[in-house]
C-alpha cells in the first residue's frame, strides 16, 4: 500500500541541492519535475533577493546543461533547468525506487521533500539507500495517502491547499466562473502561470494519492489468490 513521507536532508548532500546553493537566506521551491527522455527537467522558483549570485552559481556547475528564466512576477522568478540527473544519486534512488516527487522546498542549509513510495518496504530501502550513499537522510511524518485520517493533506503542499481552496471557496470553478486566473493571481502575489501550475499538481496529487491509489489498491486485493 502507498505511503508518503517528509524528508529533510542537507542541501549540499545531493547534486541537484549543490547546483541550487544560495548564498542568502532566501527559499527555492521546486514547482515541477518534468521527464523528457533521459532527463527530468526541473521548473523551480527563487525570489529575487538571491537572483543575482544564485544564476551565477548555477550557470558556472559542471552539471548544468542551460538555465532558462520562464517567467517573474511580484520577486518570484521561475526557472527551467537542464542538467546531468544521472550524476544525482538521490533522485536516482528515487526513481530506482518507484518514488513520486510530490514537493520539495531548499533553503541555505536543507532541502524537505514530499514523496509519495509505491510500499512501505520501497520506503525502507530508500531509507538504506541513502544510508549506504552517505546522505544523510532525517525521515518525518509517514502517512498512508489513502486512509482517512492518517494524512492531512493528502499530499498537497500547504502552498497548493490554500491556492485550491481559495479558488474553489471564490468561485473560480463555478459555472458562471466568478474569479479569473489573474484575479486569483493577483490575490496571491504570483504570476498567472503559477497559479495554473498550482492548481494542476494539486489536483494532479489529490487524484492520485486518493482515487488512483485506492483503485490500484483494489485491484491489488482482488488479483491476490484465495488461500483454501
Amino acid at each position: 500500500m502507498a505511503v508518503i513521507a517528509h524528508l529533510r536532508i542537507p542541501a549540499d548532500s545531493f547534486e541537484l541541492g549543490r547546483i541550487l546553493e544560495l548564498e542568502a537566506a532566501g527559499t527555492i521551491e521546486l514547482e515541477n519535475m518534468v521527464p523528457l527522455g533521459e532527463k527530468a527537467v526541473p521548473f523551480f522558483s527563487v525570489s529575487d533577493e538571491v537572483r543575482e549570485s544564485f544564476e551565477q552559481n548555477v550557470e558556472n556547475h559542471p552539471s548544468v546543461e542551460r538555465i532558462v528564466e520562464v517567467t517573474s512576477h511580484d520577486g518570484d522568478r521561475l526557472y527551467s533547468l537542464d542538467w546531468n540527473v544521472g550524476r544525482d544519486v538521490f533522485f536516482q534512488g528515487i526513481v530506482d525506487l518507484q518514488g513520486q516527487l510530490l514537493s520539495a522546498t531548499g533553503t541555505l542549509k536543507t532541502w524537505e521533500f514530499e514523496i509519495r513510495f509505491p510500499t512501505h518496504e520501497a520506503l525502507s530501502e530508500f531509507q538504506e539507500y541513502c544510508s549506504n550513499a552517505h546522505i544523510s537522510l532525517e525521515v518525518g511524518r509517514i502517512y498512508n495517502p489513502v486512509r482517512p485520517g492518517t494524512g492531512i493533506w493528502y499530499g498537497v503542499t500547504q502552498t497548493q491547499r490554500e491556492t485550491l481552496v481559495r479558488a474553489v471557496q471564490a468561485g473560480y470553478y463555478s459555472i458562471p466562473r466568478r474569479m479569473s486566473t489573474q484575479d486569483l493571481a493577483d490575490e496571491l502575489g504570483i504570476s498567472d502561470q503559477a497559479v495554473t501550475e498550482r492548481l494542476r499538481r494539486a489536483i494532479v496529487t489529490l487524484t492520485e494519492n486518493t482515487l488512483i491509489a485506492m483503485d490500484e489498491d483494489l485491484d491489488e486485493e482482488f488479483e491476490q489468490p484465495k488461500q483454501s
